[in-house]
Formats: structure tokens, C-alpha cells, sequence
């Protein structure tokens, strides 16, 4: 016991002290402090199986909570980076189907934010610290694996699971700081650093330092890759047991990743051959609301992978999704999509209570989250309603009519009163858009409060058929009257934050000033106007 409580501790120092891994903090003191954590790492984190295991779980936790300090000495590092409450409400605010209520996150819905704003800052440097962490683990299972410390197949499946959450942290980053794919005709701008070397050493930090953007088309190539490596060597879910099924990354979670960046370079081809593979794999639950029962929260047929919270480790108050979607109320669903003429009256995705909290004012909440007291909720990052939407989507661009209503009604029916007479068909459409804008509209309303908006917004930029215009208009940043959510008609009352045009600057978030004042090569390669 005493060994495991020293590697938490020295996993827990280490990943501070190895902020150079996102290159921003390269001060004397963090770079004074690096090598004893580094020699107490590497002598003990990879020199038996327990300790291995544990070093895998330090970089779960570091996807879940982050692990940047915004200064030496602080007491307090943020919570919830990047896929915890973040990763959920910054996705969903720089949208327009959630209102910010409060000023939590009232940089990121109004896009006043700048280089040194905490929130966009924080996703970079958190970003940036997972990968560092995985591909640290990376080297260590690599050791341990020649020692004999662990078997191949225990190795193989470790580094699979790091593969796979090194590639979902750069494709998450990607959207932020990036334009989409198809801004130039062959994704030659600017991408993201796609780090694959561990930085434990003052060495390490400079050979870093000279690693810039590669292309758009770069850094996708490098997830793929990364992405496919985690297919081949993850254990299948099949084979795990528990929350482990859905809380750990497997085989189908990175087939699952996959049709997400196939879709968002605009491959309908490989999204609907990536997609065929899960069919066996994962079933729709029979209502919308299963994945949000906390008993079925990590044992469901649909969740495909979810960030685990529990009692003892959750994001704490200021980032658990409990509070801060249904308990602090820093959130509420926008009259936009809540009065979209798509969104039927009786559809089972407004049940009040099962997915839809309304306040004594009459105001909507998502109801997703709901344990305030331990915030155990799963943050949820893929369900295979993903999955089944971006098949739609993929079929229909490629003319398949018939296969894109089928796959878009298997998301949709099971949140109908009737669907034998209110199901979508051939003739709910008039043409090709038309049922693309529906297939968006459908993906709008199902992940409401699940941070999925920004991916969609940011993918669509420059599409032929439904592109969106920028940051869209949105309500102003505070609480509607109840009076804004009447059914019946759609929405046209006041917008009180003005619709960011997808040629501002502003589309993108800044490389942060502590990266660019530290990081030469970063610094001349600043998304243009920051």
C-alpha cells in the first residue's frame, strides 16, 4: 500500500511538473522540479503490474480533470478538463441551443474570450497534458512489456487505450484552434502539434519546442493512424467486464472515433464502412432516457464511451455535470431548438424529469445529470446514436434516400408517441438538403447538453448543402422568461448575442499567450488575428 500511495502522489506531481509538455510553462522552477519526479516516476511506475495499472488510470484521470495549475504554487487546478463538465458545456455555449445563464462560461457563449482567457486556455494546456501523460505510459508499457513486467497481451491492450485517447484529445483540440477540413480544398492549413514523444527531460522540452502545426489533413492522418493501432490492440467491450464496457476505451470505442473523423473530413464512404462494424456491437435502448437513468449510467446497450465520475472521484462543484446543468442551473436549454418545428410536442426527449427539468418560472433545463450529490453522472463523449446519425448522414449525401430515412427514423421513432403515422419518409422531404438539414436537426435534438453542437457547427462551416453561417445568433446571456419556451410557434424573440460571421477570426480559439511567449515555433504560427 505504501508503494501505491507513492505513485500517486508522484503520477500527481509529475503531470504538473511536465506542463512543458504542452510547451507553455517552461519557467526554472518547473524545470528545476522535473527531474526527481521524473526519477521516481520511471523507477517506479512501470515495475509491476499493480503500478503499471495505476500509471494507465493517472491518464483517465487526467481526461477527466485535467492536470494544469495556473501557477506553481496554486492550490487548486481546474476541474473537468477536457472531457468532463468542459468538454459538455463549452461545446454546448459556443452553439445556440443552450442559454448561458450565468457568467461561468460567459467567454466562451459570447466569443470574448482572448489568449489569456481561462476557460479556451485551459483546454489547450489540458489537452496538451493528456497526451503528454499518454505518451509517457506509452514509453513505460513499451518497458514493461520487454521486462516481462506484463504480458504482451496486457501491454497491448494498455497502449491501445492510449492510442485511443491520445487521438481523442487532438481531435478534440482540432475543432477549437483549427478551421474544418474542407477550408481548403485539400485540409493544407493549419492543423494542431501532434505530439507522439513523452516530455520527462530539459532535452525533451527543446526537441518539443521546435514541433509546429503540421497540416489539417496532417494531424487527421496521424488520428487515423493512432486510431487504427487502438482497433488492433484494444481489448473488445466484449471481453470487459462492468464499467469497464463503457469507461474504458475499446475496440469499437475507436471504430466509433473513427466515424466521427471520417465525418468530419467529409468521407461518407469510410463513415458508413467504419460504422457497419458496430452493428453487432451496441443496440439503441429502447427509450431515449436509459443512458441518463443513473443505475444504467456505465451498463447500458448504447453508451459507447463515457468518462467515469464516482462519489470519490468526481470534478468537485465547480465541474460536475449534476451541478452544474441541473443543481446550479448555469445552463438552460435555448427557446431555439426548444421550439424547432422538428422537435415534436410529444416526443419523449421533452419528458419532464426523464430528460427535461423545468423551473417555477417556467424555464427548461436538461435533465440529463442528475445525481447532485455524489456527481457520479457519466460525462458522455459517444452513444451509438452518434453512430447511427452520421450513417444517415452519410447515406444521405450519397443519395441513398431510402437508408438515410431508415437510419435517421431508428434514432428518432423511439422517442415518438406514434411512429407508424409520425415517422419520417420519402415524402417528408423535398429534396437532398431538406433531409440533411433534418438529419442536423435530429443530431441538435438528441445531444442537447451533451457538448455535441460545436462539432457540428465547426464540420458544417463550409458545406454544399447545409452550412452553417459562424458562431450562430443566440439568446442573450441570461435567463429567458418561461413565456420564450411556448410551444406552438418557432422561436423569434430577441437575440441578444449577434451571429460571429465563419470569416472572423473569432471562429477559432487562440493558441494561449503562455504557449506563444514560451514556444517560439507556436508563436509565429498564432491563428491570424490573435
Amino acid at each position: 500500500m505504501k508503494n501505491n500511495n507513492i505513485i500517486r502522489r508522484g503520477l500527481s506531481v509529475l503531470s504538473v511538473s511536465l506542463l512543458m509538455a504542452m510547451v507553455s510553462s517552461c519557467s526554472d522552477r518547473e524545470t528545476l522540479d522535473l527531474q526527481p519526479y521524473n526519477n521516481l516516476y520511471e523507477d517506479i511506475a512501470f515495475t509491476s503490474a499493480v503500478n503499471v495499472d495505476l500509471a494507465v488510470m493517472g491518464v483517465y484521470n487526467a481526461a477527466q480533470n485535467g492536470i494544469y495549475k495556473t501557477a506553481p504554487d496554486a492550490a487548486n487546478t481546474p476541474r473537468g478538463y477536457v472531457f468532463g463538465a468542459a468538454y459538455v458545456e463549452q461545446n454546448d455555449v459556443r452553439g445556440e441551443d443552450m442559454v448561458n445563464t450565468a457568467t461561468f462560461y460567459q467567454l466562451t457563449y459570447t466569443a470574448t474570450y482572448d489568449g489569456g482567457s481561462p476557460n479556451n486556455s485551459h483546454y489547450w494546456m489540458n489537452g496538451y497534458g493528456l497526451v503528454n501523460k499518454a505518451n509517457i505510459t506509452i514509453d513505460g508499457l513499451k518497458k514493461a512489456g520487454e521486462t516481462g513486467v506484463i504480458t504482451p497481451a496486457v501491454r497491448d491492450n494498455y497502449l491501445g487505450e492510449m492510442y485511443f485517447l491520445r487521438a481523442l484529445a487532438h481531435l478534440e483540440l482540432l475543432k477549437h484552434f483549427s478551421r474544418p477540413y474542407n477550408f481548403t480544398a485539400n485540409a493544407s492549413h493549419p492543423g494542431i502539434p501532434y505530439r507522439t514523444t513523452a516530455i520527462t527531460s530539459p532535452a525533451a522540452i527543446e526537441e518539443a519546442l521546435k514541433v509546429g502545426r503540421g497540416t489539417v489533413a496532417e494531424t487527421y492522418a496521424k488520428i487515423l493512424a493512432d486510431l487504427d493501432q487502438a482497433e488492433l490492440l484494444t481489448a473488445s467491450k466484449s471481453t470487459r467486464s462492468g464499467n469497464a464496457r463503457i469507461t474504458r476505451a475499446t475496440k469499437e470505442a475507436a471504430i466509433a472515433l473513427k466515424v466521427r473523423a471520417y465525418l468530419n473530413m467529409r468521407d461518407w464512404t469510410k463513415v458508413l464502412t467504419e460504422g457497419a462494424k458496430l452493428s453487432s456491437a451496441y443496440t439503441l435502448t429502447a427509450t431515449p432516457d436509459v443512458p441518463f437513468i443513473l443505475a444504467n449510467n456505465y451498463n447500458n446497450s448504447e453508451s459507447v464511451f463515457s468518462i467515469e465520475n464516482s462519489a470519490n472521484t468526481n470534478p468537485g462543484t465547480n465541474a460536475g455535470l449534476a451541478s452544474m446543468y441541473r443543481d446550479r442551473s448555469l445552463v438552460c436549454i435555448s427557446p431555439i431548438i426548444w421550439r424547432n418545428p422538428r422537435w415534436l410536442l410529444d416526443d419523449k426527449r421533452r419528458a419532464e424529469t426523464a430528460m427535461v427539468r423545468t423551473s417555477s418560472a417556467g424555464v427548461k433545463y436538461v435533465n440529463k445529470y442528475k445525481d447532485v450529490t455524489n456527481l457520479s453522472d457519466g460525462s458522455p463523449i459517444m452513444r451509438y446514436a452518434e453512430v447511427i446519425l452520421s450513417m444517415a448522414e452519410a447515406y444521405a449525401r450519397q443519395g441513398n434516400t431510402a437508408s438515410a430515412i431508415t437510419y435517421l427514423n431508428m434514432v428518432r421513432n423511439r422517442s415518438l408517441a406514434t411512429p407508424a403515422t409520425q415517422q419520417y419518409t420519402a415524402a417528408s422531404f423535398a429534396n437532398a438538403t431538406d433531409l440533411v438539414d433534418a438529419i442536423i436537426t435530429e443530431r441538435r435534438i438528441e445531444f442537447l447538453g451533451e457538448g455535441m453542437r460545436w462539432g457540428d457547427i465547426h464540420r458544417l462551416l463550409y458545406d454544399d448543402l447545409v452550412p452553417t453561417p459562424g458562431i450562430p445568433a443566440k439568446v442573450g446571456n441570461s435567463t429567458p422568461p418561461g413565456s420564450a419556451f411556448t410551444l406552438g410557434t418557432p422561436y423569434t424573440g430577441p437575440l441578444g448575442v449577434a451571429m460571429i460571421p465563419k470569416t472572423d477570426f473569432r471562429i477559432l480559439w487562440p493558441i494561449p499567450n503562455d504557449e506563444i511567449v514560451n514556444n517560439p515555433t507556436l508563436a509565429a504560427q498564432q491563428n491570424p488575428q490573435w
